[in-house]
């Protein structure tokens, strides 16, 4: 897709590139170092786009100035705690009117725009260099583009997570990291690799040392399950982002000879005495790429996992389900749900291994799903054919 701009009399385009699927904004004015934030503001409000041209370190500071203006809490709503004035919505309309708030946010911060040469090289002054960090996420390019500035900080912030990895775990005095690329959720989360790490493998696996991996994305599960000694481990991705991702951690890690990636839906060809899948947690629909490994619309991928385990199971074999419960504390699925989708798939509860998560927005009673997040468990159901 094409973005057009009217500049010094002469109608300019570019491509225009959004991971958040939003089209390419009609209303555009240039702006540079002379832009207030409360005109930023008004007119990124309005609808109208600004394509900065500029410093690009003053660009940043209107970013953090309209970021700032978006977050500030009205005055009504000072007057009255957060938390309390939660408790008199239920937990769908609270989850509802978040996502709403979110999307609305997103818009007007998106507003704010920085065209990249082709070369993936920025014509401001004081401009980082970012031609890696775009190379990773955007791949080689042929023609100039233009990019929210906030979803090009992104980007760069992705690539310092790239460089410096995520600890999951340590093997011989050595800290394990994973490695995250652009638009693969990173494993921060660690409550849910302690419940793999120390959970009892089941018996078959001495005699067939194989599992599967469904929907590996980074492929730390894939890697907690090799350094249990797991001889053959085939993951699985449909992403492409996701498998090269997987492969670049295997390959940093030298467990070539262990994991095998598969792009394929779900379940690869076969059985395996122990099959892993951590879905993603929430019934709802993703707004842009970048949501996928957090929402699932209508529990596709996990009813979807759960009517297939059965056929891909070793007589003795486990299936381990991985899952928050915080759908649950918003409204969004019942616990009685999902033990039917378990038992109508042919599956039983062997057994349920709880732990709560430690992430800093279980304490922040500002969040404005606190109350759920608050009672949140996560959860590895062992399950087996029936």
């Amino acid at each position: 897709m094409m973005i057009h701009w009217d500049e010094d009399g002469q109608s300019r385009s570019a491509q225009w590139h959004s991971e958040n699927g939003i089209a390419p904004h009609k209303k555009i004015q240039i702006a540079d170092d002379t832009l207030t934030a409360d005109i930023a503001y008004r007119l990124a409000c309005e609808g109208t786009a600004m394509l900065y041209k500029g410093d690009f370190q003053n660009a940043r500071q209107l970013l953090q100035a309209l970021v700032r203006r978006v977050d500030k809490p009205s005055k009504k709503s000072k007057r009255v705690d957060r938390v309390e004035k939660e408790k008199t919505k239920s937990s769908l309309d609270t989850f509802n009117l978040h996502r709403l708030s979110q999307s609305q946010r997103a818009r007007i911060l998106g507003m704010l725009l920085i065209q990249v040469d082709a070369d993936h090289h920025i014509s401001l002054r004081r401009a980082p260099d970012v031609a890696p960090a775009c190379l990773e996420a955007y791949g080689i390019q042929k023609d100039s583009y233009v990019i929210s500035l906030r979803e090009l900080l992104g980007v760069i912030s992705a690539h310092e997570w790239r460089k410096k990895g995520v600890p999951i775990l340590a093997r011989d005095n050595e800290e394990i990291r994973i490695h995250p690329h652009y638009g693969v959720f990173s494993p921060i989360r660690g409550e849910y690799i302690e419940l793999v790490l120390k959970v009892q493998l089941p018996n078959v696996l001495k005699q067939h040392s194989i599992a599967f991996d469904i929907g590996t994305g980074t492929g730390v599960l894939s890697v907690v399950l090799a350094m249990r000694e797991i001889q053959k481990i085939v993951a699985t991705d449909l992403d492409d982002r996701a498998i090269s991702c997987a492969q670049d951690n295997i390959k940093r890690l030298h467990l070539h000879s262990q994991i095998n990636i598969v792009k394929t839906n779900l379940f690869p060809v076969g059985q395996a005495a122990l099959i892993v899948c951590n879905p993603p947690w929430l019934p709802a629909r993703p707004s842009s790429s970048l949501e996928h490994a957090v929402y699932d619309p209508e529990s596709q991928m996990l009813k979807g996992f759960l009517s297939n385990l059965k056929n891909h199971l070793l007589p003795g074999g486990e299936g381990w389900l991985i899952l928050s419960d915080l759908a649950e504390h918003l409204g969004l699925r019942t616990r009685e749900q999902l033990l039917s989708w378990i038992e109508d798939a042919g599956l039983k509860v062997l057994a349920r291994l709880d732990t709560k998560p430690q992430h800093h927005k279980v304490y922040d009673k500002t969040d404005a799903l606190y109350l759920a997040r608050s009672k949140e468990t996560t959860s590895l159901w062992r399950l087996a054919c029936a």
